[in-house]
């Protein structure tokens, strides 16, 4: 296989020059663009910075039987769990599932209207527990609240 001349890369998982994942498998950096081959044939190429494509790619290559999770990690230095954080992606959403909205934490249970309740409540003598039932939230969720200060209880 000839040589495929490449530039140095910014990002730190992308080392400079072309780096083989597999015997046949490599890719390389240049000009910003991050291109993969299979054999001297390139197959695939994003932007540098594009990490969704680059967990894609990688994960797909890993459920495509092209290369393994352990040749991924090591190749790019990043951690085994990411590689198969984005295997089990791939395999639960397919490429769709790299570049959908995120999945983020419901709204806050312990909005300023809650809080005040709860301080009410602990003011009148009632025990944390107690005010976590009457208001509907889980007692870890207002003693969290105690200790970190937005609620205090009865002195």
């Amino acid at each position: 296989m000839g040589s495929i001349p490449c530039r140095k890369s910014n990002v730190p998982f992308f080392p400079e020059g072309v780096t083989h994942l597999t015997p046949l498998l490599a890719f390389c950096v240049e000009d910003g663009r991050v291109t993969y081959f299979n054999g001297n044939m390139p197959v695939f190429a994003h932007d540098r910075g594009d990490i969704a494509t680059f967990r894609m790619l990688t994960a797909q290559f890993c459920v495509n039987g092209n290369t393994k999770q352990s040749e991924i990690a090591k190749a790019f230095g990043i951690p085994k769990v990411t590689v198969k954080r984005a295997v089990t992606l791939y395999r639960q959403a397919g490429s769709k599932g790299f570049y959908g909205q995120r999945k983020t934490r419901g709204a806050a249970v312990l909005t300023a209207p809650v809080l005040a309740a709860a301080q009410e409540l602990l003011d009148e003598g009632l025990a944390p527990a107690a005010v976590a039932e009457r208001l509907g939230i889980n007692p870890d969720t207002l003693s969290k609240a105690v200790r970190a200060g937005p609620v205090a209880p009865a002195r």
